[in-house]
């Protein structure tokens, strides 16, 4: 933003208006509709917050409207790749789950994995996942969704599966190779790719191995479903779907599409095209229950796909429990979540545009002043403009750019830098209702934010633990002394 676009920066109890009612707006409208939130009170609140932001800075700052109408511009045009993303994990969840795949993954984890075991396991096979795909979202949208189908049959809290499976992604997306913002973060603080990786190990393993101890004593205490109750749950899943290995072939080939780096929107559509024409061959009996007819024609089951990929599907397997685990929402499903983003686009875009943004930034700079405080104001810098931007891509370079002179001013090297914006706006993003990244997870996990928060034990300690090590001074090593390690 130019300074010409201002007579005066905006203060900071000016700026901190719009984000307090924010979560004021937000807060009311969770005890109003609860779960339903999502259908149109948030993005109201969010809306609401925006006018308020843009009628402070027209009035008392005369900043001028194309500034902050480019801003949004801006901000929508960074989401718009997101937006296809959800349309295409909208129509996976669908295709999957008709096609037999996710209750054929249900089936045989069910038979595999114990109870006691579950939430670490879930950990450790997302982190696998996320770690050689490079995407959490990807992760979450397919093993994420079987996994939650488990346990629920298990008969384990929504909450402790959802964060199992959340703080597992987040671990793998954090570390990988692949993941774009652990590139993002990289380049940012201009740190080669390998360096930011190995640093980000101090912290990212401790918090990672506090996350598996809780989730094992959490499994080992937790209530499970009897086994007379899992074995009715299988049954019913043999005699409502076809059961077989071979439906395995599309998230193994999907796996595949995922290491080849194709790009998201690419693989996401050939997987789901691929779980159509699996649907087509291998669940006739789905198809006749989606369209509601005992004769199948070609037309018949055209439609049934359409309906599977697009719209509300449910199939009475004759377990109740069943029936809610197997009801999918296609793409429309994700349009709640997908309106929420563009109303968060906007509320960030008028933040960051009328220099409200930047006026708060600089109260945690003011707070830095030894090596525990500058990374203690690094780390909460990401997570407030994970609160106050929605969108984690924002949130990362906003914060890599406003500390790297800092870093430079007090001889700290870079990958510390690289390191803070990782464990606070990488991992964080995920926890906050209005950000892209816990609007898509609660959609695609069919679990509120705030539900789930509590139980990602590796997002919450990862922040925690960035702090923790910089006290200490554990390879701490000051730019003026040594290098690189």
């Amino acid at each position: 933003m130019s300074k010409e676009s201002l007579v005066k920066r905006p203060s900071v109890v000016v700026s901190l208006i719009p984000l307090a009612l924010l979560v004021l707006f937000l807060a009311l409208t969770i005890q109003l509709f609860g779960s339903d939130a999502i259908a149109g009170g948030s993005q109201l609140s969010l809306l609401s917050a925006s006018a308020v932001c843009t009628a402070l800075s027209i009035c008392l700052y005369r900043c001028k409207w194309q500034v902050l109408e480019d801003a949004i511009v801006t901000n929508m045009r960074s989401a718009t790749p997101a937006l296809i993303i959800l349309l295409l994990i909208g129509a996976i969840a669908g295709t999957w789950m008709a096609s037999g795949i996710i209750p054929t993954l249900i089936y045989y984890g069910m038979k595999l994995l114990h109870p006691s075991i579950f939430l670490p396991a879930s950990c450790i096979i997302s982190a696998g996942i996320s770690l050689l795909t490079g995407s959490s979202w990807t992760t979450i949208a397919t093993i994420g969704i079987a996994l939650m189908g488990i346990g629920r049959a298990l008969g384990f809290e929504d909450g402790w599966i959802a964060g199992a499976i959340i703080s597992g992604a987040y671990f793998g997306d954090k570390i990988s190779l692949m993941s774009d913002t652990t590139v993002l973060a990289s380049s940012t603080a201009e740190v080669p790719l390998f360096t930011h990786i190995k640093y980000m190990l101090f912290t990212t393993i401790p918090s990672l191995l506090v996350a598996l101890v809780t989730f094992c004593i959490a499994g080992f205490f937790s209530s499970h479903t009897s086994e007379s109750g899992t074995l009715a749950i299988e049954q019913a899943l043999q005699d409502t779907y076809h059961i077989s290995p071979w439906l395995l072939l599309v998230p193994l080939i999907t796996g595949l599409l995922i290491a080849r780096r194709l790009p998201a929107i690419v693989t996401l559509f050939t997987s789901a095209l691929m779980a159509a024409i699996t649907m087509a061959v291998a669940q006739p009996e789905i198809l006749k229950q989606i369209v509601g007819t005992d004769a199948l024609t070609g037309m018949l089951s055209l439609k049934a796909i359409i309906v599977a990929v697009t719209t509300h599907t449910s199939v009475d397997t004759g377990n109740e429990l069943l029936n809610n685990l197997v009801a999918t929402r296609g793409m429309g499903g994700m349009l709640p979540t997908i309106w929420l983003i563009i109303c968060a686009m906007c509320f960030g875009g008028v933040m960051y545009g009328s220099g409200m943004l930047g006026a708060i930034s600089q109260v945690f700079i003011r707070m830095a002043r030894r090596t525990v405080s500058v990374v203690g104001s690094t780390v909460c810098s990401g997570i407030f403009f994970n609160l106050a931007t929605g969108d984690q891509y924002i949130s990362i370079i906003l914060t890599g750019k406003l500390f790297h002179h800092l870093y430079d001013e007090r001889g700290l090297q870079r990958r510390l830098l690289g390191r803070s914006v990782e464990d606070s706006a990488t991992v964080t993003s995920v926890l906050i209702p209005w950000n892209s990244c816990g609007m898509t997870q609660s959609t695609v996990l069919g679990v509120a934010t705030v539900t789930y928060l509590p139980y990602c034990i590796f997002n919450l300690v990862s922040p925690l633990m960035s702090v923790l090590v910089a006290a200490i001074g554990y390879r701490i090593v000051k730019t003026d002394k040594e290098g690189l390690d």
